[in-house]
């Protein structure tokens, strides 16, 4: 299995910044995303969906405002490992 380093080397810087910031400061929403990189909605958008994709991220359900989700970084039992 691929380390999270190894999966990011074909990423969009996009991705490698909201990762750090994920890495960083722990599970955010896309809202809070949006704010701490400064990028377009849409551009962080993306770079969810390709750190997704790569099975780095995952998507949890937000407690406090349900229309939200919180994204936060795989742990080796959540990729199966």
């Amino acid at each position: 299995m691929k380390s999270s380093a190894d999966r990011m080397i074909h990423l969009p810087p996009s991705a490698k910044l909201v990762y750090r910031v994920i890495e960083t400061d722990g599970a955010q929403t896309q809202k809070d995303l949006i704010q701490k990189t400064t990028l377009p909605s849409r551009t962080v958008r993306y770079a969810i969906s390709r750190l997704r994709e790569a099975d780095i991220i995952s998507e949890r359900f937000h407690f406090i405002d349900a229309r939200q989700s919180l994204y936060g970084l795989k742990v080796a039992s959540d990729r199966g490992v």
